[in-house]
């Protein structure tokens, strides 16, 4: 390991129009530094396999790891921070959103004592209202029902000290949220803002239904305030089914009438029945997690590794 040595880890899927651009603007960000950039190529379909092969052969200090399928983004986050030299570990995204301009900032912070340089979002161009308003709702909920503070605002890209690197290392869950699990680990964190520019070229891998996925997974990741939530609502139902029981019986027995309201009654079971759908839907989307975890499978698979300085032990 080279304590002079800062590395750059940058997941990759279907990034052929982004990584060529990207890989100029770190080289000329960087020029002043001692520096390796590790390429995580999560089973593209695209031609990024080869252009990262084509840049490797011109500059050592280009890696590339190609997983045998795509095994997801908090994969390639995982093995390429596993894989990384340094002694300052920076993860950023493959599509020039997170600027790399901003890392001589990152690392002078890093040098000045911090242990983890996250970049919070100022502004963010190129996103719907529908996207920001949905994200500033996520982050306000996650703050509320997890028991680790999460920065809003914050993606992927940030600056990890080694001392960070290697505790993140001993955490072996499969269903991972990188940006969960740094603040998880602690140390002493600061932030630096800046300005999310759109996308240089290509689409979005993230759809709607892959952001309510991650959602769902950074909530049952850390916190179990759900499934205190369902306890509570389970008893609550149950005190007031009792009140309204006992009552309907007292109302029948003195006043000598039966209750009226069978058309309520059916929507009051249909709302219950649907409410208890929902619960029951929150309590297994933990036990599948649990099902994941105990079959203990890798979490990525490594097809080939390009580096023309071999890693050595740490």
């Amino acid at each position: 390991m080279n304590s002079n040595l800062i590395s750059i880890v940058i997941p990759i899927y279907n990034e052929q129009e982004n990584i060529k651009e990207l890989y100029n603007s770190l080289s000329n960000t960087l020029s002043e530094q001692n520096y390796e950039i590790i390429f995580v190529n999560d089973g593209s379909t695209d031609d990024s396999y080869s252009i990262v092969q084509e840049i490797s052969e011109k500059d050592s200090k280009v890696k590339l790891l190609s997983f045998t399928r795509n095994f997801g983004h908090e994969a390639a986050t995982t093995a390429g921070i596993e894989y990384a030299k340094g002694n300052a570990i920076i993860v950023m995204d493959g599509d020039l959103q997170d600027p790399p301009e901003l890392i001589p900032d990152m690392i002078k912070l890093w040098q000045s004592g911090y242990e983890v340089v996250y970049a919070e979002r100022e502004k963010r161009e190129g996103e719907t209202i529908l996207k920001k308003i949905t994200s500033s709702l996520f982050y306000k909920f996650l703050d509320l029902v997890s028991e680790t503070h999460i920065p809003k605002n914050t993606g992927d890209f940030r600056l990890m000290d080694r001392k960070v690197v290697e505790d993140y290392k001993k955490l072996k869950e499969k269903n991972r949220l990188f940006r969960g699990l740094v603040s998880w680990v602690g140390y002493n964190q600061t932030s630096i803002k800046f300005k999310r520019h759109k996308r240089f070229a290509g689409k979005t891998k993230y759809n709607y239904f892959k952001l309510f996925r991650l959602a769902l997974d950074s909530v049952t990741s850390f916190s179990i305030k759900p499934l205190f939530f369902i306890t509570m609502v389970g008893i609550f139902i149950s005190l007031l089914s009792f009140v309204l029981g006992l009552a309907f019986v007292l109302i029948k027995l003195l006043l000598r009438f039966p209750v009226p309201g069978w058309t309520s009654l059916v929507v009051l079971i249909l709302l219950l029945n649907g409410f208890q759908i929902f619960l029951l839907g929150i309590v297994g989307e933990y036990i599948a997690r649990m099902f994941i975890e105990v079959k203990n499978r890798p979490l990525y698979l490594i097809k080939d590794i390009i580096d023309s300085e071999p890693k050595e032990n740490q």
